[in-house]
């Protein structure tokens, strides 16, 4: 007796490459963090492997989508492979993704500061960029138009605080969140301003970000200002914005606390004594 042996469908070969560009798209974006955060090469380089990368998972989302057609239709293997790529594909698009929904609705600025007619100075950190860098020069009235339209609220900090107790405030914050410090010039005698300047760095990627905080003294009190800016590219995306508001937030809490005069001392109070016993001579005689 013959038996017939039903050939089986062969596994999907584009969702076996879209399982295949998905996968290598994650050491490709690792290589890319690597070579940023260990600065390891200039800015191009990086931002060439990191478009690879989401390339890569592009290509991954439509071949796997394509795979499923085929799968759907003919009943073929594949379908794990399909949806793996799918699903590494869409994680690391996500992020950028909402990235560009917010460059569509703010400003191309990558440079904010609570004064912009006379912006805090990058003195230290403009010796550190290189020449692919953004210039250190404030872009001008032109920019800060667009700040005041898109961040109305980045404003100087005035606080009641002494230029110290600010400095102090501030260099704390600093360190809470870990910046690197590049310059400092500490309040002294006779000098009635002080300077800060430091790098953060993205949370992802590490991009670095430059920022000042001059902190000049008001009469009993202290104004402070900030200036952030990224050192490549042309858009922020809102980051300088948000760590300005964050900074001088956490200094104007930390200056108050500082500042608070202590609870009034309460009035001393005479321990009691404790009761005298009755001598000899104060005894009421008993009766015999």
């Amino acid at each position: 007796m013959v038996v017939r042996r039903i050939a089986a469908e062969p596994p999907s070969r584009l969702a076996i490459w879209a399982r295949r560009f998905a996968g290598f798209s994650l050491p490709v974006v690792a290589l890319a963090i690597i070579i940023e955060r260990g600065n390891l090469l200039e800015i191009v380089p990086a931002l060439a492997t990191f478009a690879a990368a989401l390339a890569m998972a592009f290509i991954a989302i439509l071949l796997a989508l394509a795979s499923l057609v085929g799968i759907w239709r003919r009943g073929a293997e594949g379908l794990g492979a399909a949806m793996t790529a799918l699903a590494v594909g869409i994680a690391m698009l996500a992020y950028p993704s909402y990235l560009a929904a917010k460059a569509a609705r703010l400003p191309m600025i990558a440079d904010i500061t609570t004064d912009p007619l006379d912006p805090p100075r990058f003195d230290a950190i403009g010796r550190l960029r290189t020449r692919l860098a953004n210039p250190i020069a404030y872009a001008g009235l032109y920019a800060a138009e667009q700040q005041r339209t898109a961040y109305p609220d980045i404003a100087p900090l005035d606080t009641e605080a002494s230029l110290q107790t600010t400095y102090d405030a501030t260099m704390a914050v600093i360190a809470k969140r870990r910046w690197q410090v590049i310059n400092t010039r500490p309040p002294a005698p006779g000098r009635r301003e002080a300077y800060i300047e430091a790098v953060a760095r993205t949370p992802i990627m590490g991009f670095r970000d430059d920022i000042a905080v001059r902190i000049r003294q008001t009469g009993q009190g202290s104004r402070v200002d900030v200036r952030s800016a990224s050192r490549y590219g042309r858009h922020d995306f809102g980051t300088n914005a948000a760590r300005v508001r964050v900074l001088l937030a956490d200094v104007d809490e930390i200056a108050e606390d500082k500042e608070k005069p202590e609870g009034p001392a309460r009035p001393n109070q005479k321990p009691k004594q404790p009761p005298t016993k009755p001598t000899q001579a104060n005894q009421p005689t008993r009766a015999r």
